[in-house]
């Protein structure tokens, strides 16, 4: 629904043909997108500019296994390959790096069965990936400065499709871009009701917006309001997840160090950004008690990190982090327009690929609801298809 369409706010109070409800990376990218198709837009955040999930460390882009290709899967290749040209344009608006490199992924090979797998995606990845990418097999020992090949005793996958990007100077470059349009507005508020038909958010504090649009990118968040507004049960839609990782400086790096590939190994994963950092990570944690501290399961993550790369055995560590990712109670993502809420739209529930695919889910919505042209929202990413999965479950 457009603008045009609706009553907005009286003169003084706050309307915008879009809100953006969460300033994660998901609303970070929406918001810009809008921007750029000439909305106007009003950003709404509780606590600060990637407060959520979006302040990690990772940032390890990498793709679906090519085998069993479906819509999900071509929707996130699609994404990945696009990402490389958003990467540098937003860092020719901005003048800041966001340290985007398609460095490959890197994975040691350990059983039989995992070599068996491999050799078969090999020509799945050819098919597939349309000759633009490789997955192969190539003698660990050209990694030897990287990766310790004692870990890797059947020899490594190595794919060119994966890449990495550093979340805190993707974060900057996005934020940055949002305060150079003059029709952009952050608020700070947590969402506390909204009412679709009369195009009305109202915040925790009583302040009331005016949409012709509004877009639920909230990270966990998202997940009660779009309860909320379908009837679903609290959790029914997804839960959350707690992650640890770490970040690491190194005096000693391979000497092509801005192309190391990302390693992952048994969901072990050593990343190594332009700033020159390493990131380690990550736990996925469905039962804890202190959501947003470390404790012995990242200690167990970071010693499986040093014993994968030599760079790592002596690396300093700067930071430890834990925080909660949103994870769907499905697979996959959740995308596009809340059944009988008119104009408001989800994009929620990336979980580990989020980073990977933010800005192709915002261009996917904005295209649904005719700013721009996109890509077609998969089926089964749409908010009907995770709510009747919902309720196959609970029966």
């Amino acid at each position: 629904m457009s603008q045009a369409d609706r009553q907005l706010a009286p003169f003084g109070q706050i309307s915008a043909d879009l809100v953006v409800v969460g300033a994660g990376v998901a609303g970070l990218w929406t918001a810009l997108k809008a921007l750029r198709a000439g909305l106007s837009v009003v950003l709404v955040e509780k606590d600060a500019v990637g407060a959520g999930a979006s302040g990690g460390f990772m940032g390890a882009l990498m793709p679906h296994m090519p085998e069993r290709w479906d819509g999900k899967k071509q929707f996130q290749f699609d994404a990945l390959c696009a990402l490389e040209e958003e990467a540098a344009r937003l860092e020719v608006e901005t003048g800041l790096p966001v340290h985007y490199r398609r460095v490959g992924r890197l994975t040691p090979l350990v059983s039989l069965r995992q070599r068996g797998q491999a050799e078969a995606r090999v020509e799945a990845a050819n098919s597939v990936w349309s000759d633009r990418f490789a997955y192969n097999l190539p003698a660990a020992e050209a990694y030897a400065e990287w990766l310790d090949v004692e870990q890797a005793p059947l020899g490594v996958v190595f794919d060119d499709l994966s890449a990495r990007i550093s979340p805190v100077h993707l974060l900057a470059a996005l934020k940055a871009a949002l305060y150079a349009h003059a029709s952009f507005q952050l608020v700070e508020g947590e969402a506390a009701g909204i009412d679709a038909k009369a195009g009305s958010l109202k915040l925790a504090e009583a302040t009331q917006i005016s949409f012709g649009n509004l877009v639920i990118a909230a990270g966990l968040g998202a997940f009660p309001l779009i309860e909320g507004l379908t009837g679903s049960p609290a959790g029914a839609l997804g839960n959350p997840v707690k992650g640890q990782a770490a970040l690491f400086e190194a005096d000693e790096l391979p000497a092509a160090a801005n192309e190391l590939p990302v390693i992952f190994a048994d969901g072990v994963y050593v990343i190594a950004h332009g700033d020159g950092t390493l990131a380690v990570g990550a736990t996925s944690e469905t039962e804890f008690s202190e959501p947003f501290s470390t404790d012995e399961k990242l200690d167990s993550v970071i010693e499986k990190a040093r014993a994968l790369s030599p760079a790592m055995r002596n690396a300093r560590l700067i930071r430890r982090w834990a925080g909660l990712r949103p994870r769907p109670a499905g697979r996959d993502p959740m995308l596009g327009e809340i059944p009988d809420s008119p104009g408001v739209f989800a994009i929620a529930g990336g979980y580990k690929i989020t980073f990977g695919i933010a800005h192709h889910m915002a261009d996917a919505v904005l295209a649904s609801l005719g700013a721009t042209g996109g890509p077609d929202i998969p089926v089964s990413f749409a908010v009907g298809a995770h709510i009747a999965k919902s309720r196959s479950r609970a029966s």
